[in-house]
């Protein structure tokens, strides 16, 4: 019998503008999860009385409150685990905060509803009162540790290892259905099928190698892989960060350099000169109150966000994803004289003549 798995949820795929190049269309799909460099992840935990899912109770009519509140101990092992991905050196920052409306990630411990995470950027998408990560056992238990830092993987936008369409997995597919259909994990077979059976995209997938190592693969018992042949007796990775995690956490969120980013100037475009998946950094000291527009210019897809710093880190304000859309990004917000906000602009792909730039006014 197999172990308790990551439960991602089924979700369909996103829709891209008909009739991109492929090029243009690998980047979109390599990047559109991630965040950008820089970024201070603020995490919460569920705590209240309230925080709660009701379930129905079967046969009765009834229903039940199911909490979302972890233990002061596994709540330490969550800690502990950003912390080991922080301190890789990556350019992502993780602050727990205890007010809710200032996380971007949120996380409750409602067992029996599996251990599962929102994908990257796909945590801004909940809302307030909705968690972002969940777990669903013991995480002080034995081997359970690398749960954790598997769920905060997909956090930062990494996918599930043995879905890599490079790792060469023939699976027993009947075999497959029939063990995550029973305990511990009681899956259907469309989980079953999202989370172990379907194959990545080339782009999506965490690297061009497969890491059997990897914190992002499912350990699987005998009998439920046919092909690779040496792990037909079972696949058992260490449930810790291997040498390719840290390298793909690495390459996505190098270190943030310390010098403060040049300034934007209003109505004075700065050419971004990037290539795919290289970010450039600028802030913005307002010299009045009013409504500012910030873009990007040119045949290229990015992500722009603007921050606003507040108590020495900044804080997401706004931002904007242009990618396989025929304009360009552009924000709106009302910034403020004497504070200092940060612009970030990343790059997928630049897919015709001409100069890609950022400008306010």
């Amino acid at each position: 019998m197999t172990g308790r798995y990551c439960s991602l949820a089924p979700q369909s795929a996103p829709a891209f503008t008909p009739g991109l190049t492929a090029e243009r269309l690998g980047a979109l799909v390599s990047g559109h999860r991630m965040w950008v460099n820089g970024t201070v992840l603020h995490y919460c935990f569920f705590d209240g009385d309230s925080d709660a899912s009701v379930i129905p109770v079967p046969g009765t009519g009834s229903v039940r409150r199911v909490s979302w509140v972890g233990t002061s101990q596994q709540r330490d092992v969550v800690r502990a685990c950003f912390q080991e991905w922080r301190d890789l050196g990556i350019g992502i920052t993780f602050v727990e905060v205890g007010d809710r409306s200032e996380a971007e990630l949120r996380i409750g411990f409602q067992l029996g509803d599996g251990s599962w995470s929102a994908v990257g950027r796909d945590a801004l998408r909940a809302g307030q009162h909705e968690r972002t990560m969940n777990f669903g056992w013991d995480l002080t238990a034995p081997g359970e540790r690398g749960t954790a830092l598997h769920e905060i993987g997909h956090a930062l936008g990494m996918l599930h290892e043995h879905q890599s369409p490079f790792a060469g997995i023939h699976f027993d597919d009947e075999a497959v259905y029939a063990d995550l259909a029973g305990p511990p994990n009681f899956w259907g077979r469309e989980r079953t099928y999202f989370n172990i059976l379907r194959k990545l995209d080339p782009d999506e997938a965490n690297g061009s190698v497969w890491d059997p190592q990897s914190i992002m693969e499912y350990p699987f018992p005998d009998g439920l892989i046919l092909e690779p042949e040496q792990f037909r007796g079972g696949l058992h990775p260490p449930g810790t960060l291997s040498p390719a995690d840290k390298e793909f956490a690495l390459r996505w969120y190098p270190p943030a350099g310390a010098p403060l980013p040049p300034a934007l100037e209003p109505f004075r475009s700065v050419p971004l000169g990037l290539g795919p998946g290289e970010q450039a950094d600028f802030t913005i000291d307002p010299q009045e109150t009013r409504e500012y527009t910030v873009g990007a210019f040119g045949a290229s897809d990015t992500v722009l966000v603007v921050f606003e710093e507040r108590d020495g880190e900044p804080r997401y304000l706004a931002g904007r994803d242009d990618g396989g859309e025929p304009h360009n990004a552009t924000i709106r917000a009302r910034l403020v004289k004497g504070r200092r906000y940060y612009v970030r602009v990343r790059l997928y792909s630049a897919w015709g003549p001409g100069e890609t730039a950022v400008m306010c006014w």
